[in-house]
């Protein structure tokens, strides 16, 4: 007589509620520049991370890619800089988080703006717009779309000029006249300068140049060489060195009564190379019945159902990735928080039908639609430790 089947119970998916929540409201990328903009004394803005002391010179440096866990991870190649995690959100020692998704446009928003994706409206890598029905790419934003029609707050450098505070960005000159600067970074003056040294000087100099400054300088190399050789390689670790130096040249040259902030828009990943790690939904018809558009980015997608199809869609995903990634529909995402505590009307229909935020090292790559983003070795987007903490790393003069 045969043995009875013992059958395994199928595991529950990740539970939406269970995804770690970024800190809105008192330690996240958007409460930074309100906080300190708050105590300069400029209106309308609120000094929400309470643990930061207030100067009449603030100076934010945005290291592109450059998470909290990597950075403690690295400390040969960063001296200076940890030195100083001790010093990190007010000396409590603590990171900030970027808010969801942690990718580049969606931070350098939150950062720029003061306020959650939900809010400001560029809530990941690639999302539909909703007046066209196409995905749009808003780091590179293409297609083109009006940058006051789709973000249509001020920034928070132009509330500080308006307030007679010395509001100036330094970063490089390719980034003078895109719309992700003019919807997100915009106000006061623009300085650009190609060599990173002279970036540092120049950022020193606009702090001096007024008894209240508010200066914003930005390095996007590590992250570069993050995607393309991951975060532990050589190549990675010499950008970190570069780096650690970078900060100190402009940490030696701060004007008085001065605090200068370092801090990021994302940490990293490296994902292996291989099917367990990497899912291919150009190859796999189940992730693809159903599926219109796929917005977002590997670790952290937007997809968007043909019409009627969203709920099948929701099902298929949490059946084929729901042990590995959060798996919630539009309205779930938006309950839960996952974009802060309000998304604007403007921005719901830019919200994937279903949106997955991975738990585990695994990918959703588009080998054949997106080939380049599917061959990087480092990757980020999700709601993970490694992805959503960020240094806010001080030195007051």
């Amino acid at each position: 007589m045969s043995q009875p089947t013992t059958w395994e119970p199928h595991p529950e998916p990740l539970a939406v509620s269970s995804a770690p929540l970024p800190e809105y409201g008192s330690g996240s990328l958007a409460d930074l520049l309100p906080t300190l903009a708050a105590g300069m004394g400029v209106p309308g803005t609120t000094a929400a991370i309470t643990e930061l002391t207030p100067a009449d010179r603030n100076c934010v440096f945005l290291i592109d890619g450059l998470g909290w866990e990597q950075l403690r991870a690295h400390p040969d190649e960063a001296p200076f800089l940890t030195s100083l995690l001790g010093s990190s959100r007010g000396g409590t020692g603590r990171p900030l988080t970027t808010g969801y998704p942690a990718t580049t446009a969606t931070s350098l928003a939150s950062v720029g703006t003061g306020l959650p994706p939900g809010a400001h409206g560029l809530p990941g890598y690639t999302v539909r717009d909703p007046a066209t029905g196409a995905l749009m790419n808003q780091l590179r934003w293409q297609p083109w779309t009006s940058p006051r029609v789709w973000q249509p707050y001020p920034t928070v450098f132009q509330l500080a000029h308006a307030a007679g505070v010395h509001a100036a960005q330094v970063s490089s000159p390719a980034f003078e006249n895109t719309p992700l600067t003019k919807v997100a970074l915009s106000g006061g003056t623009f300085h650009g300068r190609l060599a990173s040294e002279e970036r540092m000087d120049l950022a020193a100099r606009q702090l001096a140049a007024a008894d209240r400054a508010l200066v914003y300088t930005y390095y996007a190399e590590l992250d570069g060489a993050g995607h393309r050789f991951g975060v532990d390689s050589d190549n990675w670790r010499g950008q970190l060195m570069h780096v650690d130096r970078l900060v100190q040249r402009l940490a030696e040259q701060l004007p008085p009564h001065s605090a200068l902030y370092v801090t990021a828009d994302h940490g990293m990943v490296d994902i292996p190379f291989d099917e367990q790690h990497r899912v291919d939904f150009d190859e796999d018809w189940e992730l693809r019945a159903g599926v219109a558009l796929l917005g977002g980015e590997g670790r952290a997608r937007h997809v968007y159902a043909v019409p009627g199809a969203a709920a099948d869609v929701l099902t298929c995903w949490r059946e084929v990735l729901g042990e590995q990634f959060w798996v919630a529909s539009r309205d779930e995402a938006i309950e839960a928080g996952w974009f802060g505590p309000q998304v604007d009307d403007r921005v719901h229909g830019r919200l994937g039908d279903v949106i997955a935020a991975a738990r585990d090292d695994v990918l959703i790559i588009a080998s054949e639609r997106e080939p380049k983003e599917s061959a990087m070795v480092g990757n980020h987007g999700s709601m993970t430790p490694a992805e959503q903490f960020v240094p806010l790393l001080q030195v007051r003069s």
